[in-house]
This record gives structure tokens, C-alpha cells and sequence, in this order.
């Protein structure tokens, strides 16, 4: 992506051309008179989504991690080297946090994604105002600024609950304080909005051959996830028929042609471990076959951070980079839910690493999956892609729908086994679903939720599915895990989880500038 900023209406600002997003060029002010009066202007204020509002929760800084850090914190399962001096990071951590103490970063959260959905808003409205578009070019965008719109109401609700709604641009101060909407009422318009971007007619494609723009997989991906969070807490809405036949029709090829990466082999049956499907995606950039949804960065313009949590503090004199932070340190016990002997995904230098190239010199567990070799040793600056929703997803989410709304099929086995017997190098696709076959629909479910927690680790799915289930994956011994009551569960920093931690609080500062939030803050 390249991009352009220029600002308009309410100190908006949007970014981009339609064809190359992050390429600078020299800021410009416009009258909201004067924008959507050509398509440049539509395409750039739908261009503008992509770095705004949801995309914004994979950045971060060295030191603070990134906003989709915060479940694997309050987990207890990650750990940040810099959380004495990053107080959102250690109040997590700590299950002490509330709407004061971590109220600033917070702040900082909501105003992105309100930010993102005010722009989404102000281009549903105008878009199909603006001349000499064609149909297609006017529908395509609609869908682009939809999914945006849904992507971010999607980060809030998870996070915060109820949460105001508005899908009118902000273009008087007149009904500026809103209240708080019913949980249900925000997924309606997160449906809405994801059903009508996926009528709009977006390519069936990779975003990665689609020059990094939305397509109707990343839509369908997005909307069976949702489906599946709806079926669970809070909202315990029963729409796994919706997930189920929704991630189905992906894997079918309906919006596109998607499958998992494999390893390379030094002869039959045996897997090159160098070039295993996990390394060859790491030292790759996006995967055009496996990777969904993607967040782009350019080495240039707009840098990627990830580098920099592949080691700890005590390693940043062996790299290029000046400092170096293991932002997202996984613990004995989080470890522990791997099976030590057979899944490749724990192996040295797969998933994680604790050594330093050949040497002998070993540190704290850190994910090598970030590592990037051009930016650790030659550049210190990496333009790698951030994988935000992959195919092993929609396979897991496929698999735990079928189980719920249809029982434990051939179909559900397979998208389970098809994930799990990549991870498990040493077994074929057979002997893995032979193991499962038989099981109940309880037993199954909880084997889908394994993997998840294992194979979804860097998409930071494990709190969110922590909170949508109620339950805890707890190590009974290296690769034996059973799960128990979130509520109530001590984590490994001792530290017991309450119901309120099923929700953040709101930030502080906008419970103080927006009466009509109320005096509820989640129970914080």
C-alpha cells in the first residue's frame, strides 16, 4: 500500500491513491464541499481504512506491545520485559487494571477505532454521491468502507460491550454524546455491514493478488468469525449453522482459492524442518494461498515492529536493531500446551526460539515466527506483512461449527485433522483423523479449541476465545490440556480471574467527557 494524506471535513484526514497506497505525497487540505467530487477523492477516503481504525490494533512501539497483546497479558500465558514502565502492560498482567489506571491507553484504542468507523461512515455516505465513478468501482468501495466499519465495531464490542453506535458521519456537533447500544445491536450492524460488502462484488482472490486491497474471502472470513463469537459469551446467540456453512463455502473455493502451506521434504515422508510450512512462511512475506486477511507495512513508509519482540532485551546487542523487546513472551505453562514430542510448532526455531542462530548462547522462549532476517542482521527496518486471518482459521472455525450445529461429520474431522496433522509432522492426515473419529461432540469441540489456542497463538485469538467459550486450556502435562472455568481460574501470575475481566473498562477520560456512557463501567 502507498499513501497519500489529505485532510478534510471534520479534520478527517485519508490516505492513498487507488493503485499504490503507501507511496507519499505532499499534504493537501479540502472543504467538504469539495471532496467526493471526483473518484481519486472516494478511492482515497476509502484508502485511508486501511491504516486506520482496526488495522491499527496489530501496531505498537517496542515497548508497549500491541493493543491485541492485552488478552495474552490478562491471560497470564505472555509477559512483557518492559512492563515495570508500560503500566497498561502490568495492570493487565496483574488483573488490576481498571478505566484510571490503563484509561489513557485505552483512550488511545477507542479513539482509533471511532476514528476508523467516522471515516467508514463519512465514505458510505458519499460514495455513491460521487461522479463519474463506474457501478463496479462505486460497489467495490462501499464494500472495502462496510467491512472497515464492521472490522472496528467488532474490536469494540469484544472488548467493551455495549458501545454506541453511529453510522452517520460526524458533520455537526449536534448529537455528539451517545449512549451506550445493546451487545446485540451492535453484531446486527457488524452482520449488516459484512452481508452487504460480501453482495459488493469484490474479487475471489488473495488480498496478496489483489495488490494488498480486501476481497470477499477476507469478508467471508471475517463474517464466520463473527458468527462464531456470536454463538458464544456474552451473547450466546446460536449461529453456528451461520459459521459452519459460511467457512464451508470458503474452503470450497466460493471466494477464492485458498489452502494451507506444506513443508518441503529431504525425501518422501520426511519433512526439511529448515523449510518447514512455518519457516517458509516466516522467511516469505504474506502467503497468496494461506493468509486471508493481511496488514501491510513497506520497510520505507510504514514499518513493521514484530521484528523486534523475536528476542528479548538481553539479545539486542547481537542484532541491528538498537533495542530489541520480548514484547510477547509466552510462559512455562502456555508452552506446556504443546506436545514437546511430536508438534513440530514447539521445535526449535519453528513457532519460537530460545537460541541464537548456531551458537550456544540461549534466552528467555520468544517467537521466532517474526523473525525476519533481512531486518534483524542487514537493515533493522521490516516491511513484512502482518497475517491477521489465515486459512487455518476458517478450517477451525469450520470444524467447531459442524461439530455444534451438525455433529461431529467426515467434513469437521478432516478440517481439524488437516490443520493438526501439519503440526503433528510425523503423522499422515489419516492417522490423525482416525484419532478423532469416534469422539463426542463435547470431546471434539475441545480438540478444535487445543489447536486453536496452539496454531492461533500470533493472530492473538487466545483470549478471545478464552472470553467467547468460559473456559481455560490448562497444561496437565507437556501436550495433556483440559479446560476449566475462566471465571474463578488462577492464572500463572496467581492472579484469579473475575467476571469484570471479561470485558475491559471503559477509559476513564470518555466516561468523563460523555455523560451518556453511564456510571457502569463493566463492573471495574
Amino acid at each position: 500500500m502507498k499513501i497519500k494524506y489529505i485532510v478534510f471535513l471534520i479534520g478527517i484526514i485519508v490516505l492513498g491513491s487507488c493503485s499504490d497506497f503507501l507511496e507519499e505525497q505532499p499534504l493537501a487540505e479540502l472543504d467538504s464541499n469539495q471532496f467526493f467530487s471526483e473518484p481519486d477523492q472516494a478511492y482515497s477516503a476509502v484508502n485511508s481504512l486501511y491504516r486506520t481504525g482496526a488495522p491499527n490494533m496489530t501496531d505498537g512501539g517496542v515497548y508497549s506491545g500491541t493493543p491485541l497483546m492485552l488478552g495474552g497479558y490478562m491471560s497470564g500465558y505472555f509477559y512483557n520485559e518492559y512492563a515495570g514502565q508500560e503500566l497498561h502492560v502490568s495492570n493487565t498482567q496483574e488483573l488490576t487494571l481498571n478505566g484510571d489506571n490503563i484509561g489513557g491507553y485505552l483512550q488511545d484504542r477507542w479513539r482509533e477505532l471511532y476514528l476508523g468507523i467516522s471515516r467508514a461512515n463519512n465514505a458510505i455516505k458519499y460514495i455513491p454521491e460521487t461522479p463519474e465513478l463506474s457501478d463496479s468501482e462505486r460497489a467495490q468501495l462501499l464494500a472495502e468502507a462496510k467491512f472497515f466499519r464492521a472490522f472496528a465495531y467488532y474490536y469494540l464490542v469484544r472488548w467493551f460491550g455495549p458501545v454506541p453506535l453511529t453510522t452517520e458521519p460526524y458533520e455537526s456537533l449536534d448529537n455528539l454524546y451517545l449512549e451506550r447500544s445493546p451487545i446485540a445491536d451492535v453484531y446486527a450492524l457488524i452482520e449488516q455491514d459484512l452481508k452487504d460488502a460480501l453482495d459488493g462484488g469484490l474479487p475471489t482472490v488473495s488480498m496478496v493478488d489483489n495488490g494488498k486491497r480486501v476481497t470477499a474471502g477476507a469478508v467471508a472470513t471475517l463474517l464466520a468469525d463473527v458468527y462464531l463469537t456470536m454463538s458464544g459469551n456474552p451473547l450466546n446467540a446460536d449461529r453456528y449453522a451461520d459459521a459452519a456453512a459460511l467457512s464451508q463455502e470458503i474452503i470450497n473455493g466460493t471466494y477464492g482459492s485458498y489452502d494451507l502451506v506444506q513443508h518441503d521434504e529431504v525425501s518422501p515422508g520426511v519433512v526439511d524442518v529448515e523449510n518447514s510450512a512455518y519457516n517458509k512462511i516466516r522467511k516469505g512475506d504474506a502467503s497468496s494461498i494461506e493468509h486471508i486477511y493481511i496488514k501491510e507495512y513497506d520497510p520505507e513508509i510504514a514499518t513493521s515492529v514484530y521484528p523486534r519482540y523475536s528476542y528479548p532485551v538481553a539479545l539486542a546487542s547481537e542484532v541491528l536493531y538498537d533495542i530489541t523487546n520480548g514484547g510477547y513472551l509466552p510462559s512455562e505453562g502456555f508452552m506446556d500446551l504443546y506436545d514437546s514430542d511430536n508438534d513440530l510448532r514447539i521445535q526449535e526455531k519453528q513457532f519460537f526460539h530460545s537460541s541464537f542462530e548456531d551458537t550456544e548462547q540461549t534466552f528467555s522462549t520468544a517467537p521466532y515466527i517474526w523473525h525476519d532476517d533481512t531486518a534483524v542482521f542487514e537493515t533493522a527496518n521490516s516491511g513484512k506483512d502482518f497475517a491477521v486471518y489465515g486459512y487455518a482459521d476458517v478450517l477451525l472455525i469450520a470444524a467447531e461449527a459442524i461439530a455444534r450445529s451438525s455433529g461431529v461429520t467426515s467434513d469437521a474431522i478432516n478440517y481439524l485433522a488437516q490443520v493438526r496433522s501439519r503440526a503433528y509432522w510425523e503423522s499422515d492426515l489419516a492417522t490423525v483423523e482416525a484419532d478423532l473419529a469416534g469422539l463426542g461432540t463435547e470431546a471434539f469441540v475441545q480438540e478444535v479449541w487445543k489447536e486453536r489456542h496452539k496454531e492461533l497463538v500470533f493472530e492473538f485469538k487466545t483470549w478471545f476465545d478464552i472470553v467467547r467459550t468460559g473456559q481455560f486450556p490448562v497444561a496437565d502435562a507437556p501436550g495433556s490440556i483440559s479446560f476449566v472455568n475462566a471465571v474463578g481460574h488462577t492464572t500463572e501470575r496467581g492472579k484469579q480471574i473475575e467476571e469484570k475481566h471479561m470485558l475491559l473498562p471503559l477509559p476513564g477520560p470518555e466516561l468523563q467527557r460523555n455523560p451518556n456512557l453511564g456510571t457502569d463501567n463493566n463492573g471495574y
